[in-house]
């Protein structure tokens, strides 16, 4: 896991530790101090950390006029051991939402697994997006299955064309123009 990069090809766009108002504004990283790691596999040192030990994530951009965020996950999402949803709610979400974000794109090709715990986060996350959203793209099938089972589809809009979406072709606002249609077409 430790050859997995968050992906670097918009840093000539938006980098989280340079934006002041990113909850990861001026933190460090080392190219060579392969410190952190999910289970027994150690994970590139660009993941950064939510205070969980199997979730890590990088904020790929974040652009607070139009109100949205892109963040790609990396790991195991553990809402019964970790509470995940939680952490990345309180500490992420709700710092970028104070600032105007109420649309998240979530990257999950790197997302392994999901543990459910309930529904609480999810459904108070949502609420609080307003006239926002949460998109999940390009998470795996079989993550994709546990959050249609237990019914967290109705607080986050994944499958159709956002579990094949080609995002790194586009430069962010692209992207972002590309997903928002896709989402309000599905949410219309």
């Amino acid at each position: 896991m430790h050859y997995v990069e968050p992906f670097y090809q918009w840093r000539d766009y938006y980098i989280a530790s340079e934006d002041p108002l990113s909850p990861f504004y001026e933190r460090e990283y080392s190219e060579f101090e392969f410190n952190q790691q999910i289970y027994n596999y150690v994970i590139h040192p660009q993941w950064d950390s939510i205070g969980s030990s199997t979730l890590f994530i990088k904020v790929l951009y974040a652009d607070y006029e139009e109100g949205f965020v892109i963040i790609e996950m990396i790991g195991e999402w553990n809402d019964a051991i970790e509470n995940d949803i939680m952490t990345f709610k309180r500490d992420i979400a709700e710092t970028m939402m104070q600032d105007g974000i109420n649309k998240f794109i979530l990257i999950g090709e790197n997302v392994l697994n999901f543990h459910y715990s309930d529904d609480s986060y999810y459904e108070e996350w949502f609420d609080e997006v307003e006239d926002g959203w949460i998109a999940l793209v390009n998470f795996h099938e079989h993550v994709v299955r546990e959050f249609k089972t237990i019914q967290l589809d109705q607080f986050l809009v994944t499958g159709g064309e956002l579990d094949d979406f080609d995002w790194g072709t586009h430069n962010p606002l692209q992207c972002f123009k590309k997903i928002n249609k896709l989402v309000n077409r599905r949410l219309e």
